[in-house]
C-alpha cells in the first residue's frame, strides 16, 4: 500500500492556548520558582520518572535547564491560568518527523494540578498541535507497573497497543513497556469528547463534573445481542455506500436528495457520534447522533438493505435510548421528511411523538420526540 506521504515539520515551540491552561515552552528562569513551590517535597511525583527527585531548587534548576538543552524534544511548562502560576511541565517528545509520530511524557504536575480541568486539557493541547501539524500518531508509554497512567492513557482515549517487555533499566530496575496511540483518523472523536468534557457546563458550581471525559470517550457499545463501534474517519467511505444503499430509496417517495446520503461525512464524523454495526460482508448499520447541551438528536439512522429483517434499526434506536441516558439527558429528539409516513409510525410505535412541522424550501420535516420517565 502507497499513499501520498510528506514528513511533518519538527513541532516549534510556542505558547498552546487552551481555557483552562497554557503550555509554554519552558524557561527555566521564569518557571523554576513556581514550578519548585508546587512540587518541593513531592517525591511520590518522581516515582515513575527516570529521574530522582530534586533536593534543592538548584538541583530543579539543573534538571530543567538539562531539558531546555536537550535536543529532539520539545519541553513545556504548564501554566494553570487560575492563577497564572506555573505547576507542572511536560515533553512533547519521540518526535520522528519522517514517520508523522509524537509522544506525550515526562509529565510531571504538582499535586495542586493533579486531576484537575487544566492538566486533562493540556493532553488534549498537545494531541491537537501535533495532528495540526500533520502528524499521523500520538503516542503514551508507561511503566506497565504504573497503574494509573494505564488508566489514564485509556481515560484520555489512547488505546492500547501491546507490552515491549524489558524494553528498559529505568533506575536500576527492569521496565516493562506498555504502548498506547491515538491516531489521526480516531483523533477528530478523541478530540470532540475532551471538548465536550471540557465544556464549562460539564461542571457545578464548586467545579465537579457532571460527566466522566469515559462517558464522552465511549467507543464501543451492546444494544441486545448487537455490538456497535465509534467510527473514524477511516470508515467514511463504507459510511457513503451505506447512505446511498439505504437512503436513496426514500428519494422518489421525498423527491429531493435525502439531507443524510449528501452530507459531508468528514464533517459529520469529526462533529457527531457516528455508531457502527459491522457484518461478515461489511457495514450493515450506522447511527449518527448530534448531540448538544441542549438537546440529544438522532441525525439519521441507516440500515444496509441486505441487512433488512434483522431489527437492527430498533437496535439502534434503543442504543441511542440508553447513550441519551447515561449523557444525562432526559428526552430524544429527532425529525425525518413529512411524506415518509411509515416512517413516522414506526418512530412513534417506538415511543416517540410529534412536537411540530418544519417548512424549508425544498421539504417539510417533521419533528418528534420521546421523553423518558424520571426514575423513581
Amino acid at each position: 500500500m502507497t499513499f501520498d506521504w510528506k514528513a511533518s515539520p519538527f513541532p516549534p515551540a510556542k505558547v498552546l492556548e487552551g481555557q483552562y491552561c497554557r503550555l509554554e515552552p519552558l524557561d527555566v528562569d521564569r518557571h523554576l520558582d513556581d514550578i519548585w513551590a508546587g512540587n518541593a517535597g513531592q517525591t511520590h511525583v518522581w516515582d515513575w520518572l527516570p529521574a530522582a527527585p530534586p533536593q534543592s531548587k538548584g538541583e530543579y534548576r539543573a534538571l530543567l535547564d538539562s531539558m531546555v538543552a536537550k535536543a529532539g524534544i520539545v519541553p513545556l511548562a504548564v501554566i494553570d491560568k487560575a492563577d497564572g502560576k506555573a505547576k507542572g511541565h511536560l515533553w512533547i517528545m519521540e518526535i520522528r518527523p519522517e514517520h508523522g509520530v509524537f509522544e506525550v511524557g515526562w509529565i510531571t504536575y504538582a499535586p495542586a494540578l493533579q486531576r484537575t480541568r487544566a492538566a486533562t486539557e493540556a493532553i488534549y493541547l498537545v494531541g491537537d498541535y501535533g495532528f495540526s501539524l500533520g502528524y499521523r500518531r500520538y503516542e503514551w508509554k508507561c511503566n506497565n507497573l504504573n497503574e494509573p497512567s494505564k488508566r489514564a492513557a485509556l481515560r484520555f482515549g489512547f488505546q492500547y497497543e501491546g507490552l515491549f517487555r524489558q524494553h528498559m533499566v529505568v533506575k536500576g530496575a527492569n521496565r516493562d513497556t506498555a504502548w498506547f496511540s491515538i491516531l489521526d483518523g480516531e483523533w477528530p472523536v478523541r478530540a470532540q469528547a475532551f471538548r465536550r468534557w471540557l465544556a464549562p457546563e460539564n461542571f457545578d458550581a464548586q467545579g465537579v463534573q457532571k460527566l466522566s471525559l469515559g462517558a464522552f470517550n465511549q467507543i464501543q457499545g451492546e444494544a441486545g445481542k448487537v455490538t456497535l463501534r465509534r467510527a473514524g474517519f477511516a470508515d467514511i467511505p463504507a459510511i457513503l455506500s451505506l447512505k446511498n444503499a439505504a437512503y436513496t430509496p426514500n428519494e422518489s417517495i421525498i423527491g429531493v436528495p435525502s439531507l443524510p446520503r449528501i452530507a459531508d461525512y468528514t464533517q459529520v464524523v469529526a462533529e457527531h457520534e457516528v455508531w457502527l454495526v459491522d457484518g461478515e460482508s461489511g457495514l450493515e448499520a450506522a447511527l449518527v447522533l448530534d448531540i448538544e447541551p441542549q438537546d440529544f438528536t438522532i441525525w439519521s439512522v441507516a440500515v444496509a438493505p441486505e441487512a433488512g429483517g434483522r431489527k437492527l434499526g430498533a437496535s439502534l434506536m434503543s442504543f441511542a435510548d440508553e447513550r441519551a441516558r447515561a449523557l444525562g439527558y432526559g428526552s430524544v429528539h429527532l425529525y425525518t421528511h413529512a411524506k415518509l409516513t411509515e416512517r413516522i409510525g414506526w418512530y412513534e410505535r417506538l415511543g416517540f411523538a410529534i412536537t411540530h412541522h418544519e417548512d424549508m424550501a425544498d421539504r417539510r420535516l417533521t419533528h418528534m420526540r420521546k421523553t423518558f420517565a424520571k426514575a423513581g
